[in-house]
């Protein structure tokens, strides 16, 4: 009797022991994100008296904040490389730089070396946001909601968690090697991820597609250009207003990129790019301003703030990934409102003496961005949420270049100390309104683009008129798709979700039924 071959399942077998994976990878999560991003902050300024008299000071600040550009050229690229590289491998060659990085850290003594432990540093952190958003991507619903929780509060308290290492130390180097420990334990996380995923069934981790990987790199073009800026405005010594224009600059041609692609990945694109210019340059400047020695609590006083922050963004994270549905279309314009409602806080409660009162801003900034991103990577590919991180991380080096600007403007001509502290406030209050009107603009911005995007797609009533009873009104679907295309959504970020009704097409079994054998036939 013949028997016909068989045909191996489209869909890769999961792993042995799923939970035990995924358990190892939400707490490398939680150690690796916060380590990468606390590479941007340059705090080498607050150690500034241990610094040998041989050393050009100003020389080596400039090299200390070398991390960021190279964080911000090396997002998109490792995206890219997922292709060929597996996430496992790219997290453990990461966190095995930012290791590296620590221990070379203890002996740079001069300019360069200290400029490539930075540069080495931030390609170890950017090797690490990609890499841990592609392991979390297709592993259990709640990781996802963790990485974005995580990355929220990662951006928040990214200054302070630079800044705490420092308090009473007696070496400027330990700025290039904050957290010893924290990198050991995150590194052995990384080696026990590896040795479960090639023990446990090596489960298949997204990649980029053809289309997304060009959008990719051409996102390597504005991050290299915000980077020359950042670089220049350092070494060369410009005024305010060309940095203010040429940061400006840098805020639209990421808000450009991010209109390209499908219109259901705009509203992540477009979110991406404003928590990324609004959150950590604002939470940077609140952080240096409670510092005991202006009035404020100092860092001692802001942990629990960051702390409640922190607990309440992973949660609404959770929340959104796991009970949404539908209603997460609601939920991008409302966190992105909520970070609106953060900012306009800051400018009422900050400075403060206490650092409780501190717990509004944190939390409506960390819990709205953390919402914000979790519903916009519900209904998203893989390459569409790399290519929003990538336009996010040259969107925290622009925010930087613009803060920077506000706050050379603010600061000429100050001739006294009570004038200096008055002076950073009210940058920081002019920052929180920059910060607050770009949100908005945003929100009207991925709103306009989404319904225009509808708007083109629908035919025309002619067209639909022209068209006999069996007849598609436009090629390439049914008629109740054409007829659902031409209406607009019920909300700007509700482009490309399926609808109810919508029915998947079953997948065809992996062992075909048996045929009938000739021989029957010849026996009948």
């Amino acid at each position: 009797m013949a028997v016909p071959p068989i045909h191996r399942s489209p869909h890769a077998a999961g792993p042995r022991l799923p939970w035990l994976l995924d358990a190892v990878l939400g707490l490398l999560v939680v150690a690796a994100l916060p380590l990468a991003i606390v590479a941007i902050p340059n705090t080498l300024s607050v150690v500034a008296k241990l610094l040998p008299g041989d050393i050009d000071q100003i020389g080596l600040m400039r090299t200390h904040g070398l991390a960021l550009p190279a964080l911000v050229l090396t997002v998109p690229l490792a995206s890219v490389a997922l292709r060929r590289v597996k996430a496992a491998h790219l997290l453990l060659a990461g966190l095995t730089l930012v290791a590296l990085s620590d221990a070379a850290g203890g002996y740079a003594g001069s300019e360069l070396l200290v400029g490539v432990v930075r540069v080495v540093r931030g390609i170890g952190a950017g090797l690490i946001l990609p890499a841990t958003l592609a392991a979390v991507w297709d592993r259990a619903r709640v990781l996802r909601a963790l990485w974005a929780g995580m990355f929220s509060l990662s951006l928040l308290a990214a200054q302070a968690l630079a800044l705490w290492p420092l308090d009473a130390v007696s070496s400027w180097k330990v700025t290039l090697q904050p957290y010893p420990l924290v990198t050991g334990v995150a590194l052995a996380l990384a080696a026990v991820h590896f040795v479960a995923w090639m023990l446990l069934g090596r489960p298949s981790t997204q990649t980029a597609d053809d289309e997304d990987r060009g959008r990719l790199l051409l996102a390597v073009a504005p991050a290299a250009g915000i980077a020359i800026m950042a670089i220049s405005t350092a070494n060369e010594g410009w005024r305010a207003i060309p940095v203010i224009a040429l940061a400006g600059l840098g805020v639209v041609g990421l808000l450009v990129l991010a209109s390209f692609g499908p219109s259901r990945n705009r509203a992540l694109s477009y979110s991406m790019v404003a928590v990324g210019v609004v959150l950590l340059p604002s939470a940077a400047q609140v952080t240096l301003m409670e510092m005991g020695g202006l009035g404020g609590p100092g860092l001692r006083g802001l942990w629990v703030p960051f702390g409640v922050a922190g607990l309440l963004a992973v949660a609404a994270a959770v929340a959104v990934r796991l009970f949404a549905g539908i209603a997460a279309r609601w939920l991008v314009p409302l966190g992105l409102l909520a970070m609106v409602a953060g900012l306009c806080s800051v400018r009422l409660v900050v400075p403060a003496a206490d650092g409780l009162v501190l717990v509004v801003p944190f939390t409506l900034l960390a819990a709205g961005a953390a919402v914000a991103l979790t519903a916009a990577l519900q209904d998203v590919g893989f390459g569409a949420a790399v290519y929003g991180l990538s336009l996010c991380c040259a969107g925290v080096l622009a925010g930087f270049l613009l803060g920077t600007g506000v706050q050379m403007t603010m600061l000429d001509g100050v001739r006294s100390a009570q004038e200096l502290v008055d002076r950073f406030v009210g940058a920081l209050h002019w920052w929180a309104l920059i910060g607050g009107f770009l949100l908005v603009v945003v929100i009207a911005l991925a709103s306009v683009m989404a319904r225009r995007t509808v708007k083109d797609e629908a035919p025309s009533p002619r067209e639909g008129a022209d068209a006999g009873p069996g007849e598609q009104p436009c090629a390439g679907g049914p008629a109740d798709e054409g007829a659902r295309a031409g209406t607009p959504p019920e909300s700007a970020f509700d482009t490309g979700r399926p609808r109810w009704g919508d029915e998947r097409r079953p997948e065809p079994p992996a062992v075909p039924p048996q045929a009938h054998s000739p021989e029957d036939t010849a026996s009948a």
